[in-house]
């Protein structure tokens, strides 16, 4: 019997930790358009790049991919220098 409590249990903290990710996607998505709108001195390539990462990480996030997401945004941010 406390098997199933303890089951519903880490099902809803599993459940919880992937909202958690998925709200912050949309957080890192802002601070790259952020650093875009200031027209940062990148090269052609690199800006081509980051907003290549930047269009991956949010289709990533739609696609309920949210640790990918983050790590293609952060490739972004890298290039971006954003900490």
């Amino acid at each position: 019997m406390k098997m199933i409590p303890a089951a519903a249990l880490a099902l809803g903290l599993a459940l919880a930790a992937g909202s958690a990710w998925a709200f912050h996607c949309p957080k890192e998505m802002a601070k790259i358009d952020a650093a875009l709108a200031k027209s940062p001195k990148l090269s052609a390539a690199q800006m081509a790049e980051v907003k290549k990462l930047r269009a991956e990480g949010e289709a990533l996030h739609k696609a309920g991919k949210h640790q990918e997401s983050l790590d293609t945004l952060a490739k972004a941010e890298k290039i971006l220098n954003i900490q």
